[in-house]
């Protein structure tokens, strides 16, 4: 006796299918828990530890206290507190801050274009991961546990709420072209959820996408029939058992990849973008242009309905993990992405798109404000857990505004640390999602991303 799926898809010329491929598309749109603020999300990923105290944080303190011992660290464990009671010097701000904006946002110098939309930014300072080093940090940032095997924030997204868009991938990864991120693919992986809410990689370079096109050999009709086979051979498969997740999965990839050879050719030439717009995010700019080629394609994904975008920034030795010479590397950093980013923000909201488009900056830590190597004459700035400064940008939040605030040396809060959760718990609340209702049952227990549950920072959004 044929079983329900194995009758649906041996008509797969009929209603069959159609009833069939409904039932079983992951990315089908769903409703959001909440109203949403936001349809989409670019989450700009800034690898290495951004230096908060050089770039966002005006600390008069480090210059008061330059080339000295800063005082022992309060309300500290680990290794901040080892490296500030052990001998150490203060480094000053590599570049002078100015206030930008009607806002008066106090930022490097070392951003200008960035500093020209400082109005639209939201800030949260003083934010607390839960492992200074890189490995936890990095998965603690992207699937809230530091430990490997969560989900990433992108499929809990999409898993929540599906993609607007059925001929492209809902989670898009955009990879820096000079290595791989710390953790690899397992930190935009889909973790415990089912396999189709793993993001896809792009690679940086004008060819995004490997085989693209068909061998010139084949025809659509003669390729639709390849497939059609595959596919009732995989389904066959998959109805004898319980779990196919990997292989459903692979099926839906299958279609995907057929119909995107017909949407993603377009979507990844940017010559179809006029000249003022290439310029608008650096792509004249030999340093500026890796990352601006990745922000103008993000652009143009959540253009196209692509739920979530995340942007990788920094790999290998040209991550923002500046232990040495932070006067010379921070500059090199900033003259990468300042362009891209300022450029992605005025570019969204020209076209109307950046109050439906939350922007997210993020890193996986800050950095401290001491070095303890005392012999060096190009000094750096080791790992801190309890600095990470975040911004974002669309999705209605309450452009100008800041929340929290860090110690005078820019160590950690000044009140109680901001958990990384309650940033998590407030990026789904502006993508309409409840952080208590996206659930799924894994070995006995609901997970989260936000696990224990997070504060949603409502002083940040509209």
């Amino acid at each position: 006796m044929l079983t329900r799926r194995d009758w649906l898809w041996s008509h797969y010329l009929g209603l069959g299918s159609l009833a069939l491929a409904a039932q079983d598309a992951p990315l089908a749109l769903r409703p959001a828990h909440v109203p949403a603020r936001a349809k989409r999300c670019i989450f700009l990923f800034m690898e290495g530890g951004v230096s908060q105290m050089d770039l966002f944080e005006d600390k008069p303190a480090l210059r008061k206290y330059a080339g000295q011992r800063m005082p022992t660290a309060s309300g500290t464990t680990g290794e901040i507190a080892t490296f500030s009671a052990a001998p150490n010097r203060v480094i000053p701000p590599i570049a002078n801050f100015a206030r930008r904006g009607q806002s008066g946002r106090p930022m490097t110098e070392l951003l200008p274009h960035l500093g020209t939309v400082a109005d639209e930014l939201a800030f949260v300072h003083g934010v607390k991961v839960d492992n200074n080093n890189h490995g936890p940090a990095v998965y603690h940032s992207l699937t809230g546990n530091q430990f490997p095997g969560s989900a990433s924030i992108g499929a809990w997204v999409t898993y929540g709420l599906g993609s607007e868009n059925q001929d492209l991938p809902g989670f898009v990864v955009l990879g820096d072209r000079r290595g791989a991120t710390i953790g690899g693919a397992s930190v935009w992986g889909n973790g415990f959820l089912p396999a189709a809410y793993q993001g896809t990689l792009f690679r940086n370079g004008p060819t995004p996408i490997v085989d693209l096109h068909r061998r010139p050999d084949l025809t659509e009709a003669g390729q639709r029939g390849e497939l059609d086979l595959l596919q009732w051979l995989n389904r066959r498969h998959a109805s004898a058992r319980t779990e196919t997740s990997e292989l459903d999965a692979r099926i839906a990839a299958y279609e995907l990849a057929f119909r995107m050879q017909a949407k993603a050719p377009e979507l990844v030439d940017l010559q179809q973008e006029t000249e003022a717009t290439r310029k608008l995010y650096g792509l004249d700019n030999a340093v500026a242009e890796p990352f601006g080629r990745q922000c103008l394609l993000a652009r143009r994904m959540v253009e196209r309905g692509v739920r979530f975008v995340m942007v990788m920034h920094g790999a290998g030795g040209d991550r923002w993990d500046d232990h040495g010479d932070v006067a010379g590397r921070v500059p090199k950093h900033c003259q990468e992405v300042d362009q891209p980013v300022a450029g992605l923000i005025k570019d969204l909201k020209s076209r109307g798109l950046l109050d439906e488009t939350l922007v997210v900056w993020a890193s996986e830590m800050g950095r401290t404000p001491f070095d303890n190597n005392l012999v060096t004459d190009k000094p750096g700035r080791d790992h801190n857990q309890y600095g990470l400064a975040i911004w974002m940008a669309g999705g209605q939040v309450k452009a100008g505004s800041t929340y929290g605030e860090t110690d005078d040396f820019s160590v950690r809060a000044a009140g109680e640390p901001v958990p990384l959760r309650d940033v998590h718990a407030t990026i789904l609340e502006l993508l309409g999602l409840d952080q208590q209702r996206l659930t799924y049952l894994h070995a006995g227990r609901y997970k989260k991303l936000t696990d224990i549950g997070g504060r949603v920072i409502r002083e940040v959004m509209a």
